[in-house]
Order: structure tokens, then sequence, then C-alpha cells
């Protein structure tokens, strides 16, 4: 496909749009971004997941790996659609500037959101109910049902853990979820159409980015959120003992980003399981991830050959044990089932011999970060003389510091390497990170929009191992010019990326 043509694109989350409502949304600003976008000459506008976050606001932590966040949904459009009053968006919280304050956003911004099914019930004509009602049919069987149930289950007992419900409902008996769905129908309802409306949006963002030569580049986590819709509806997938707490969970061991690890606590798959229904649930995700974007990458690629299980209860993740994961015949069912993936695959950490095989063996681009490249010397496979052009080079990630914040923590031996390398130029350091990886051999560069920017460590995305503060970054308006993007557009006529 053309988006693995050699070309460029930036990385920003959706929630880190500007706007006046809190957090970033799927309307004005998105389509404004994506005109950035193509004004740059980027081909590429990659994001995170999209799913609705739950405790520390981490978009690898959802509450359904399938659902769509409704904090995304643009206010304004409810609004010309008739399914909000206009005063509604006259007496809004203050909103801090740059940065997103969830509890704040959640609080005002929900309640609004459950209102509009009421609205919708009064006010949707035909065509519209026929649009919601064909939404529901088409994704019921494989996700919105059991989602939506679970959001009002979780809302009708006080927000607590699944695995502590009412017996019944917990182990989902038929007869129990019969009764449930009847009680709380109302409330399933409006989460379907939540859902529905972030859904409607999304598309025709994505639509509009097509139009314009920009394809979304998505990412999807290995693993799930314990206290999930996707858990308690295949409790039978996943490895949890008879009161339905997990016996093991995810994690690194001690690595470059934490002395500690980082103890994720995601509960690990039976994968035993998963193969006896030759990895439905997977191939449901994957479905839907190639209707929602055009390329993504699986996160934490080095799981499915080994993962680290970290016993359940444990504080930190140092004291767990590696695992074989399900390996190249996962991979060959998806293939069998799809065809050729458009796939990227973060292979960064503790990478073995038999991890760069299994991702070799498919041909899957890998990840190369510039910010790991300088504190080995010139055998650094970061290095961009040492890429072979199946991978995507970046700055930094959503994990890592801006570059210009990563440049001035550095140790003095990187900071010297790094200036040698960059041929003693130290003057607006994520510039010159920008060039040396559009210079590349790479197929794709992408960049957070943080370093087209020069921003510091306070713009920073992601901390990992941290629990919270982080995912709060947000563009100000007007804080991309036209300036950046001809900036960015020239370099990539230079280097052969230009649309």
């Amino acid at each position: 496909m053309k988006a693995f043509e050699r070309s460029s694109g930036l990385l920003l989350h959706p929630t880190s749009l500007p706007g006046r409502y809190g957090i970033g949304e799927l309307g004005k600003m998105a389509y404004q971004w994506v005109d950035f976008l193509k004004k740059a000459s980027q081909s590429i506008w990659q994001i995170l997941p999209l799913g609705p976050t739950g405790y520390g606001n981490s978009p690898y932590q959802t509450v359904s790996v399938f659902a769509g966040n409704p904090l995304m949904i643009d206010l304004t459009l409810l609004v010309e659609w008739g399914y909000l009053p206009d005063h509604y968006l006259e007496n809004i919280p203050r909103f801090p500037e740059g940065k997103v304050d969830y509890d704040t956003v959640i609080a005002w911004k929900i309640p609004l959101l459950l209102e509009t099914y009421e609205r919708y019930q009064d006010k949707a004509n035909p065509e519209e109910k026929k649009a919601f009602e064909a939404f529901c049919e088409k994704h019921n069987s494989e996700w919105l049902d059991d989602f939506s149930l679970f959001l009002a289950l979780k809302n009708h007992f006080g927000g607590k853990s699944w695995h502590t419900w009412d017996a019944s409902i917990k182990h989902r008996e038929p007869k129990a979820l019969e009764h449930w769905k009847e009680k709380l129908s109302e409330s399933v309802q409006a989460q379907k159409f939540l859902q529905y409306l972030f859904f409607k949006q999304w598309e025709a963002l994505k639509k509009y980015a097509n139009e314009q030569g920009v394809f979304i580049f998505g990412d999807i986590p290995i693993y799930v959120t314990y206290d999930s819709a996707d858990v308690w509806a295949h409790q039978e997938l996943f490895s949890l003992d008879e009161q339905g707490l997990p016996t093991h969970v995810a994690g690194v061991p001690p690595d470059y980003f934490s002395k500690t690890g980082q103890l994720w606590g995601n509960p690990l798959y039976n994968w035993d399981a998963m193969r006896e229904n030759d990895y439905q649930w997977w191939k449901q995700r994957i479905r839907l991830m190639l209707e929602m974007v055009d390329l993504f990458r699986i996160d934490h690629f080095r799981g499915f050959e080994g993962y680290w299980a970290v016993p359940f209860g444990n504080k930190t993740a140092e004291h767990g044990e590696w695992m074989k994961g399900p390996g190249a015949e996962f991979f060959q069912s998806l293939l069998e089932t799809f065809g050729r993936l458009p796939v990227v695959v973060e292979d960064l950490g503790i990478i073995t011999p038999e991890v760069e095989a299994l991702r070799d063996q498919f041909g899957f681009p890998g990840m190369k970060i510039l910010q790991f490249a300088f504190d080995s010397g010139p055998k650094n496979p970061f290095l961009p003389h040492n890429f072979d052009k199946n991978c995507v080079v970046y700055t930094g990630s959503h994990d890592n510091d801006t570059t210009v914040g990563w440049f001035a923590k550095a140790r003095p031996n990187e900071r010297e390497y790094c200036l040698k390398y960059l041929g003693g130029k130290k003057e607006d350091i994520a510039w010159q990170f920008i060039r040396l990886a559009l210079s590349s051999t790479a197929m794709l560069s992408i960049f957070p929009v943080q370093d087209i920017l020069s921003l510091g460590s306070e713009a920073r995305m992601n901390l990992p191992g941290e629990a919270n503060g982080n995912w709060t970054w947000r563009l100000k308006e007007n804080q991309l010019r036209d300036e950046h993007a001809s900036r960015l557009a020239e370099l990539c006529e230079i280097y052969g990326r230009a649309r």
C-alpha cells in the first residue's frame, strides 16, 4: 500500500488537539490538523489507541479495546446535528491551556453526552434511526452488546471492578445477563449511542484524511485492562483463577525506562484457549482496526514470542519469568485470514534473536529511535548508517522525552558523540534529529509534533513507570504555524519523502 512507500508523518493523539472544551475532539481542529499535514507534505498521521480510558487516563489501559473514547466526540457537531442545545456550550468550566484536566472534562462532558440519547429518541429522523440500528447490528455480535452492558453495570455497581459484582453476573450466568439487560436497557442503549456518535465522527474524519492523501497510523496494544469489558466478557481467554483474579500479570523486566521494570498489571492470555478457536477474538480486533486505520503498530511485539509473567500481587516487575508466546503460528493464522497486513511492530527493549527471527519471517517493519542511538559507538543499531529500509525511524516515541528534553539530560558522552554524528551542530537539536531521520534509508520517518515545535520536557506525553500525570499534553491553538509546515515540506522534498 502507498503508506509503505518512502514517506513521513507526525505523531499526535487526538486528545492533544487544541479546542475550547478541555480535550481534543474529532471536529474542526482535527480537520485543520489534517490540512496542516497536507501542507507540510506529510503522508502519515500516527495516533495512540482510541479506546475509552480508565484509571490513569492511559490509552493503553482501556475499558474496551474495541470501543472508541467518547471524550473525543466533538460537541459542536452534536449541536449542529440537533442532539445538544446551543446554550449547553456557553457556560463551560475553566479548562487549563495546553493540558487535559481529565477529572474536570469527564465530570462535565459525560453527562452532556449521555443526554444526547434522550434527544435522539425525541428528534432523530428515520434515516438517522436506521443508521444507528445498522451500527448496532454490525458490531453487537463482536463487542458492542458486551461493552455497553459492562459500562451500564459498572455505573450501577458504583464503579467497582467486575470481579466484585454479584456472583451470577460476575460469572455471566444466562439468566443474570437477561435480567440486567432488561433492567438497565436505557443505560445500555445510551452507551451504544455514544459509540455510534464516536464511530460516525471518526469515519468521517478518516475519510477526509484519506482524501487529502493522509494515512492514519493506529496502535494496537498487545494486552487489555483487567477491569474491562474484554476480560469480563471473555474470561476463558485469560489466565484467571476461580475467583476471576489474574494468576500472573504483564510487564517487562528492568530496562532503559525503569530500574525495577514496568509492572503493567494486565492479565495474561490463555493462549491455549485462544488457539482452540483459531484466535477469533484477536481476528475481531484486527478486523475492526483495518476499518478504523490504514496501518497500525503492534505494541510490545516481543510478547508474541516470549512474555514476562509476574505473579499477581507483586509490587514491581523484577520477579517474573519468561513464558513462550504463540509465535509464528499466530501470525500465520492472521495472514491466512487477512492476507498481507499493514503492520509495524514495536521491537524495542529486550529483543532476542528469536524475536528478530519472528519479525523477519513475516517481513514486519520494526522501529528505530534516534534517542537510543548515541550511547555505544558506531555499531549501535539505532544509528541511521546501520538501518535497513524496512523500518520506521522516530526522533522519539510517546514513551520518550522530547528531543530537546532528552538532549538536555543526556550523559556527556552521548551528547558528545551525538554532536559529532551531526557534524558539530547543536542549534535546534530537535530539527537536527528530524533532518537525520528524513535523510535515513528508513521506509517511514515519524516525529512527535512536540519536536516540530522544539519543546522541552514540559511537553512530554508519557513517563513509563509513573501512574499519574501522563497523557495530558495538548497543542495550543495557532501554536503550529505555516513556517513549520513549509520547513518540514522542504526537508521532505530534499530527502525524497514529499507527498
